[in-house]
């Protein structure tokens, strides 16, 4: 009877991890439409106009420990040093768009392929 429930259960798990979406998926077509109204002004083609060492490249994100939906997340809302907050401006879902966007972007060196 255990090896029953177990093997449900295992079932149950791998079900729901293969076939239902990221709790942080985000809508990179959504996110580019926010990003362009609310980011491009600063970091246009993944630069940083204010700290250009402070990117949004792949290696850039890497090295300041922001290649993550949940590290570019929590930057986009809180903001940090010249980079202001967005919390109050967007609405969450928006900005989980704008880290799938900037991730997908990072991922192909913001070249539009």
């Amino acid at each position: 009877m255990k090896k029953i429930i177990k093997v449900m259960l295992l079932g149950i798990a791998i079900f729901t991890f293969a076939f239902n979406s990221s709790a942080l998926a985000g809508d990179t077509i959504s996110g580019a439409k926010v990003f362009s109204a609310n980011c491009a002004s600063c970091h246009t083609g993944g630069k940083n106009l204010v700290k250009a060492d402070k990117s949004l490249k792949k290696n850039a994100l890497e090295k300041y420990g922001l290649y993550s939906q949940e590290a570019i997340i929590a930057q986009v809302t809180n903001g940090k040093g010249a980079m202001p907050a967005f919390g109050n401006r967007l609405k969450p879902e928006k900005i989980e768009d704008v880290a799938a966007y900037v991730l997908s972007q990072a991922d192909k060196d913001w070249k539009y392929k």
